[in-house]
């Protein structure tokens, strides 16, 4: 048997008739760029997130800049970034001239670690971004509390947790900032690339409006110094789609993730992922670890099953950062996850013929 490691043919195949029609309209009325598809989009994803202003853009890494450049960060200046997550939230901090500070992560969640951030924490220092990593949410309350106490910015990287809840508020909402990607296998995404940025303060979202469209309210008129990071319409079609399923594909992937639990516990040297208490996770990704991990990605592939490495490298040891000076060793829980860690198949239209598969394939290379 084949299992892919994410199967969007097969979402596709479930929503192909109403998919074509909306792609159809974008190009009978020409609007390419934004439009009514996008602005729709917009305000129901808004809505479902609890936030008050929400622009879709060409990319997540759009999100992860807007979010910082609108609060004025730039050279000089600081932001704590996790040293465990995609590369494209440090882009955000490089891309406004500021330096990425990472922090290592916390060893169960491999999210953030707060106990680690403060220290990293210096007069230049402007912002922390907390990413959801793998759809888990952050510890927000004591990342908030350490914001508050320095008198800095937080801002939350929300790529990969479309509908997390963090102690019932949806993740977007405890930032200035916050930023979304929709890129093609993310809970939600567009048919290419695709993000969003987010707040619910009205100064800043005038300012982040402007900044998406070269920074101008009215055309040809520039207030502010801005880029081209608006969405297409046909991504904003095919996301509007797909918002009408985004609940149900949630929960199958919640469901997807407690049978794995339930039939994996107890392996020797297997990690299985955790749900902090007060959390939805939204399992964008099923991470495991184990000691074992190449042997047992090399065992699954032969056996069919594709997997996932998030992420195999950490940032402080990636070469685009070598001059910030950072070593191995720096990190280790980071370094850890980079080593053991593995994602898993998930997604709604994985088959529980698929899964027992999966998790047979994995209870026979343990025995």
């Amino acid at each position: 048997m084949n299992v892919p490691f994410v199967d969007l043919k097969a979402q596709y195949a479930t929503i192909k008739g109403e998919v074509l029609p909306a792609i159809h309209e974008v190009l009978e009325n020409a609007a390419y760029v934004l439009g009514k598809p996008v602005s729709d989009f917009e305000a129901s994803f808004a809505a479902r997130h609890d936030l008050k202003f929400l622009y879709a853009l060409g990319s997540g890494t759009d999100g992860n800049h807007m979010a910082l450049w609108v609060l004025g960060i730039g050279p000089g200046d600081e932001v704590i970034i996790p040293a465990n997550t995609f590369i494209a939230t440090a882009w955000g901090a490089t891309l406004c001239g500021a330096t990425p500070v990472f922090v290592d992560c916390d060893p169960v969640s491999y999210n953030l670690d707060p106990s680690k951030v403060e220290e990293k924490i210096t007069p230049r220092t402007k912002a922390i971004v907390a990413v959801h990593l793998y759809g888990m949410p952050a510890d927000m309350d004591a990342l908030s509390a350490i914001a508050r106490k320095h008198g800095i910015w937080l801002v939350e990287d929300c790529a990969q947790a479309h509908l997390a809840d963090y102690k019932g508020k949806p993740v977007g909402n405890f930032g200035i900032t916050s930023c979304f990607s929709f890129y093609p296998g993310k809970n939600l995404g567009a048919y290419g690339e695709g993000g969003a940025v987010a707040t619910n303060d009205p100064k800043l979202a005038r300012q982040l409006k402007m900044i998406r469209d070269h920074g101008s309210e009215v055309k040809y008129h520039h207030e502010i110094l801005g880029h081209n990071y608006r969405m297409e319409g046909i991504q904003g079609a095919v996301l509007g789609v797909k918002m009408k399923y985004i609940e149900g594909w949630t929960e199958a992937r919640r469901s997807v993730a407690q049978r794995y639990g339930q039939l994996l516990k107890g392996l020797p040297e297997f990690v299985l992922p955790v749900e902090s208490p007060g959390t939805r996770h939204v399992y964008h990704l099923y991470v495991v670890r184990t000691p074992h991990r190449d042997k047992l990605q090399k065992h699954l592939q032969e056996r069919g099953v594709s997997t996932g490495l998030h992420y195999p490298v950490p940032l402080h040891l990636q070469k685009a950062f070598q001059h910030l000076g950072y070593r191995k060793g720096d990190f280790p829980s980071a370094e850890m996850a980079a080593d053991q860690v593995l994602s898993l198949p998930i997604y709604p239209e994985l088959t529980a013929e698929q899964l027992e598969y999966v998790v047979e394939s994995i209870q026979g290379f343990f025995d």
